[in-house]
């Protein structure tokens, strides 16, 4: 099977853990950018502990799950946006102001909207999560 795009299916991967009320679920296969994106959702409450398990195929996270999540998501096509942009976007794939974040990939990492807007950056859309 070849896998097309990794970010999108970790997060899909968590996002049915979350509806059948599991507790942990392990994502495979991984790269730096799914990382990333579990770190972003970790720093603000969405996820638990990641732990990187070498399995020499690649490798594999297990990441504990905190039962906070309601829906999250890729966002595809990878949209380009400014930051005086972000507000658009967050009114587009958020269900209210100060609920979820938006995940950024932008030219100093991979952040969220709040992050962004406050380093005044833009980016590439790769994620929403509430």
């Amino acid at each position: 099977m070849v896998m097309l795009d990794i970010l999108s299916n970790a997060l899909i991967q968590i996002k049915n853990a979350e509806v059948m009320g599991k507790r942990q679920v392990t994502i495979w296969p991984v790269n730096k950018l799914t990382y990333y994106t579990l770190r972003v959702l970790q720093r603000y409450g969405y996820v638990g502990e990641i732990e990187y398990v070498d399995d020499g195929r690649g490798g594999k996270y297990i990441v504990q799950l905190l039962g906070k999540i309601n829906d999250i998501g890729p966002i595809r096509p990878r949209y380009p946006v400014k930051y005086r942009e972000i507000v658009q976007w967050e009114q587009k794939f958020l269900p209210a102001r100060q609920i979820g974040i938006l995940v950024i990939s932008t030219s100093q990492g991979v952040v969220s909207h709040i992050e962004a807007k406050e380093k005044k950056i833009g980016g590439v859309l790769l994620a929403y999560v509430y």
